[in-house]
């Protein structure tokens, strides 16, 4: 049994909302004037939400409540017991892909709220669980090439329901109110803006963990289409308690922004996409075979790899090397892994390591399945043990290095090591620097005030690599060094 309710609780992202949290969002709704006729739950659980809900707001009238899952619809009805001459209540079986919500709702007289907590799980969870309570599909961000083999193309299952149900609003006044995932109710509204639709919305973070037992950045979502809102701006408040917004993001100059005030302070830092930066913001090595690529050496030729098996090498095509855990760390210490590189540009033969070095093209092959196995479509027609994100940048002695996945703006110098420069995994991101005086400079222009700020308009926290290739080339460093001396004395 529990594991027959651990897969439901997978499949379906069965999170059921609590009696007091339930409360909680519903009063503050109530607080910024929500007072709807219909109430209505597209994925309503037990029934918790539809319970608060006609507790809280007197002025519904009509209510309906769908849910996959009969001994929630069965819950939830016993829940429900009303006078039907005071309120219609209609709580049923059915699933959100399938059914026809467009005739449930004409039913439904306005102001509408539709409330709720959508199923916190993706469409790639799902697909390995060969479910198919999943809508159909459809990259329903126009996602290509690199994006989508690589996994980009992986979505929340609730941002798509929350995009329909954003549709249903398109032409009626009424209210969305969504427990989410924070990235979700980003990405929610970063479409409307780049549609050039606009709505009131506001945001409350959720203790998640509390709630649920989830360690997510979680919040409630709310989007009133019937009030209108020239700015596309969202406020955020820090607790569901909280009487003023921590900060406010939203949508400037095409750019999905962290915090508007600093945007607009620093904005003209923004590079021009249509220029060719004179610095290149790099990715580390990709090579999906840590287990074989990333050695520790224990003498001489002698390597460990992490299955524990010891190997004589040649050091051709091995270099030191860094994760983000360890230029996270300050002072920055001396590599204790090495990499395996074996090409010098994406594409190129391997073949040439088996006349340079016998020893690591014995390696290579015995471990052949291992790189054979590898899932990811960029390997396909490529030459054996290849590997991705490298060229003629990955080998310079001089670089300045940060971390993509932990919450730090640090940007470190990073030099060469026993006389071999030093080369990163693919969640880090560097610079190429000729000597190491030109590697200084570049991480002081990084670390100061501006650009920090200038960042921090942009960065979102939560996200599961806060910091990418792309928000960095988003600064002009060209342009900030033009102001430094002026703003810092350097």
């Amino acid at each position: 049994m529990g594991r027959f309710h651990s897969r439901n609780k997978i499949e379906f992202g069965d999170f059921q909302t609590p009696a007091w949290l339930a409360r909680e969002v519903c009063a503050a709704l109530r607080t910024v004037g929500v007072m709807p006729k219909s109430l209505l739950e597209p994925t309503c659980g037990t029934g918790n939400f539809l319970r608060t809900g006609l507790e809280t707001f007197d002025t519904v009238t009509h209510v309906l409540g769908m849910d996959i899952q009969a001994e929630h619809v069965a819950y939830a009805q016993r829940q429900l017991r009303v006078d039907p001459d005071i309120v219609s209540i209609d709580v049923r079986q059915g699933d959100f892909f399938s059914t026809d919500w467009r005739t449930h709702l004409r039913a439904l007289p306005d102001p509408l709220l539709i409330l709720g907590n959508p199923p916190w799980v993706t469409n790639t969870e799902l697909s390995t669980l060969n479910s198919t309570n999943l809508p159909h599909k459809e990259n329903i961000h126009g996602q290509s090439g690199i994006d989508a083999m690589t996994g980009a193309s992986n979505f929340d299952i609730s941002e798509w329901m929350l995009l329909q149900m954003v549709g249903w609003l398109h032409e009626r006044p009424g209210i969305l109110a969504m427990l989410c995932k924070t990235k979700v109710a980003r990405k929610v509204l970063q479409y409307l803006w780049e549609q050039r639709r606009s709505a009131h919305c506001q945001l409350w973070r959720i203790d998640a963990k509390k709630a649920f037992g989830a360690s997510v950045d979680a919040c409630l979502f709310m989007l009133d289409t019937s009030v209108y809102q020239e700015k596309q701006h969202c406020a955020f408040y820090e607790t569901i308690h909280a009487q003023r917004p921590s900060t406010v993001i939203g949508y400037r100059d095409g750019q999905f922004v962290a915090n508007v005030d600093l945007y607009k302070h620093w904005c003209h830092l923004l590079a021009d996409e249509q220029k060719q930066p004179y610095y290149e913001w790099r990715s580390g090595i990709k090579h999906d075979c840590t287990k074989v690529m990333e050695l520790r050496n224990i003498g001489g030729e002698k390597y460990i790899n992490k299955l524990g098996e010891v190997w004589e090498l040649e050091a051709d095509y091995l270099f030191p090397m860094y994760k983000s855990s360890e230029i996270v760390r300050t002072p920055l210490s001396k590599p204790q892994r090495w990499m395996l590189v074996t090409q010098k540009t994406v594409g190129e033969s391997t073949e040439l390591i088996q006349r340079q070095a016998a020893k690591t093209w014995r390696y290579l092959h015995h471990y052949s399945r291992m790189f054979e196995s590898r899932r990811s479509s960029i390997y396909r027609n490529r030459p054996p043990f290849s590997i991705f994100g490298v060229g003629d940048y990955s080998f310079s002695d001089w670089k300045v290095a940060i971390s993509g996945m932990y919450k730090q703006l640090q940007f470190v110098v990073v030099g060469p090591y026993q006389e071999k420069p030093v080369v990163f995994d693919d969640t880090c991101y560097f610079i190429s620097c000729h000597a190491e005086e030109e590697a200084r400079f570049v991480a002081s222009l990084l670390n100061s005030e501006p650009a920090q700020q200038f960042y921090r308009s942009f960065l979102f926290w939560d996200d599961k690599r806060p910091i990418t290739a792309r928000l960095l080339r988003t600064l002009d460093l060209s342009t900030l060094a033009q102001q430094i001396p002026t703003r810092s004395g350097l």
